[in-house]
Parts: structure tokens; C-alpha cells; sequence
């Protein structure tokens, strides 16, 4: 298979090569003129960081892919799809007030923040594309609508997949919630009875009159249930909650061919970039960040999202590991470092499955700018 081309730059800078000059340097050289047209919308997609969290990128990073855009003639808006969990990114209003409290304002970035998948993540567009896992699949619409893609991923660690980068910032983060609850479980949420009260909320919210209220606790019929999981986000109590598939290799390759269906239809309007800084070893997801497992290694491009995730772990694993983090072992340049963190996790899986879908290659040039 034809190695495909990953451009990479070092944080090393000086007073005269800053950061965001090798930004800048790094989209010109891995093409991100050939993706923007005059006028195009532009949807950035990244990851805001959950509240307590600091690893996620730095604002002022996404400021100058922004100006790149602008440069470019597109309109540029930062972008992402409602947690299924009902955290401080579970509904568009505490969605967008973390993405300003965290640093992205548009005082800021100069560019809007515009969530992809509605008020309560119901505003999707069904894609269907008869795959092995999925046949159709639920993707943010102003994500789906929008001309151009630029995936901005955070590169570290992931408890259920190995790793978190490309594949699963577009796989899983521009799925409306009810792709979300369709590659973490494909089943109707499930009551806690122990936490419900019985107030009712739930049954009043389900457009489909698939919950209703028996000896005072809620109870879902799953032949109703259409899985949107707005339930979730209702419920005060969180009494309500996904039935989390445990199975890793099926969530991986319902990832890669969610990724498939928001990259599809953007053949030759979509880039990519992974910061492999703050390599913290679980996701942005939750409300707080353990020390990272390597140093800072640089930030990588490319219009492959295989071969930059191949490209991104292999740098990873080359680093010798912080003895401040949690690794225990796989610590010596070379090892493993991922599945030092979780060693029940095949994270090749989505990189097979998603060269196997012909998302890319895990072959690849590496190019240092």
C-alpha cells in the first residue's frame, strides 16, 4: 500500500520561530489550500475539554487554523456534537459555556462556536452506509452540512479504544448522541431503580411514549425506544444511563465506520491534525487530567486519518515515559506505552479496520517542518 504523507512539526521554538509560526508553516505545507474553497463553511472539529479538565488543546492554537482559514476565503466555525453522558457538554447551553469558560471565546479564537447536533443532541442527519456494523448512521447536521473539515484532535490516552486521536474526534465526536449511544451500546438506555424517584420528567420528554412510570419507578420498552437517549440528559436523579458495550473491537470498528460516513462525503475537503502535547492517559472527557505519560512530542498533518494516528502513536511509544504518570511499565523508548496504561486493549483494531475500509494507510512518510 502507498505510504501517505504525514507532515510533523517539534515544539522546539525561539524569538525568531514561534509555535504558531510553525503552525502556520506546517498547514501550508501539508495542503490546506487544496481543501478550502472561496466561501466554504468551515468546520473545525475538536474537543472543548470537559469542565476541571486542562489537557485539551490550547485555544490559541485553533486561533491560527482559524486565521489559515480565513486567509484561505472559507468561513471558519469551531465545532462538536453533545456528550451521551450527561456531563458539563450533555446539552448545547452547558456545552457552550464550557467551550468559553475553557478558553474558546470568540475574543479569542475569532470564530463562532456552533454545536453540531442541536439543543439536546436531536439534530442529526442519517447517513446510511450498510457497513458490517453500522447501516446508517447519526452524524452532527451542521457537521454533515458544512463544505469543508478540519479534524483538530487532541492525541493521548483512551479506556476503551487504547488510544484517542483522528478516528475517534470524527468516528465518535461528530455523531449526534444518538450515533453515540449506537457505537457505545446499540441498546435502549436502562433505569437505575435504585435512583429513580418516579417524578416523571422522562416520560413527558419521550417524543416516542416509550417510558412510562410503573409502581412509581420508569421503565423503558426497547420496541419503542428509537435511541436517542434524550432521556439521559433529563433525568435530575441520573437514574438514567447507557448500557456501556464493554466490548472494545466492536466499538472501535463502529468508530472507524462512523468515521467513514462523516469522511465520505468529504473526499478532498478534509484535514487533519493531532496534538501529541499533554499525553494524558484517559479522555478530555472527564473532569480532570492525570499527568501526562510523555513529554510534549509535536503536532502532526495530514489528509490520511490512518496514517496520522499510526504516525501519532508510534512517536508516542518512542518516548521514554514520565516517571511522574502512571505508567507502571512500558516506560523505556520503543515499548508500548498505551498498552502499558491498558493492557486489555488492542488499540490496532481501529487502524486495521479503518485501512480495511479504505479510510488510509497505516503506512506513512513522515515529513518534519
Amino acid at each position: 500500500m502507498t505510504a501517505s504523507k504525514v507532515y510533523f512539526m517539534d515544539m522546539r521554538a525561539g524569538f525568531k520561530n514561534s509555535l504558531t509560526a510553525k503552525l502556520m508553516r506546517l498547514m501550508d505545507a501539508g495542503g490546506i489550500s487544496d481543501i478550502i474553497g472561496e466561501r466554504d463553511l468551515v468546520a473545525i472539529k475538536l474537543h472543548f475539554g470537559e469542565k476541571g479538565n486542562t489537557a485539551f488543546i490550547r485555544p490559541i492554537f485553533i486561533s491560527q487554523v482559524v486565521e489559515k482559514v480565513r486567509q484561505l476565503g472559507g468561513s471558519p466555525f469551531l465545532t462538536d456534537a453533545n456528550t451521551l453522558y450527561a456531563g458539563t457538554r450533555g446539552n448545547s447551553v452547558s456545552h457552550l459555556t464550557t467551550a468559553i469558560e475553557n478558553g474558546f471565546a470568540y475574543s479569542v479564537v475569532k470564530a463562532p462556536v456552533v454545536i453540531a447536533d442541536g439543543l439536546r443532541g436531536g439534530a442529526f442527519e442519517p447517513v446510511k452506509i450498510d457497513m458490517e456494523m453500522v447501516k446508517t448512521a447519526y452524524i452532527g447536521k451542521e457537521i454533515h452540512d458544512a463544505d469543508a473539515l478540519i479534524g483538530v484532535a487532541h492525541f493521548k490516552g483512551h479506556e476503551v479504544t487504547g488510544f484517542g486521536g483522528t478516528l475517534k474526534n470524527i468516528g465518535m465526536g461528530c455523531a449526534a448522541r444518538k450515533g453515540k449511544l449506537d457505537q457505545h451500546s446499540g441498546l435502549s438506555p436502562k433505569v437505575k431503580k435504585k435512583k429513580c424517584i418516579g417524578c416523571g420528567l422522562c416520560a413527558e420528554h419521550c417524543a416516542q411514549k416509550a417510558i412510562s412510570l410503573i409502581d412509581k419507578k420508569a421503565e423503558i420498552d426497547p420496541k419503542l425506544c428509537v435511541g436517542c437517549a434524550e432521556c439521559i440528559l433529563i433525568c435530575p436523579q441520573g437514574a438514567i444511563d447507557a448500557q456501556w458495550d464493554s466490548d472494545s473491537p466492536r466499538l472501535q470498528k463502529k468508530m472507524a465506520e462512523y468515521a467513514a460516513a462523516v469522511i465520505n462525503k468529504k473526499r478532498g475537503k478534509s484535514l487533519f491534525i493531532n496534538f501529541i502535547t499533554s499525553v494524558s492517559p484517559a479522555c478530555d472527557c472527564y473532569g480532570h487530567s492525570d499527568a501526562p505519560i510523555v513529554g510534549d512530542v509535536g503536532v502532526l498533518l495530514s489528509k490520511d486519518p490512518v496514517a496520522i494516528d499510526q504516525a501519532s502513536v508510534d512517536l508516542v511509544n518512542k518516548q521514554p515515559g514520565l516517571d511522574a504518570s502512571c505508567l507502571s511499565s512500558g516506560k523505556g523508548p520503543g515499548q508500548d506505552k498505551f498498552r502499558a496504561v491498558y493492557p486489555r486493549i488492542d488499540w490496532e483494531v481501529q487502524l486495521d479496520y479503518a485501512q480495511g475500509l479504505g479510510l488510509g494507510s497505516r503506512s506513512y512518510e513522515l515529513i518534519n517542518i
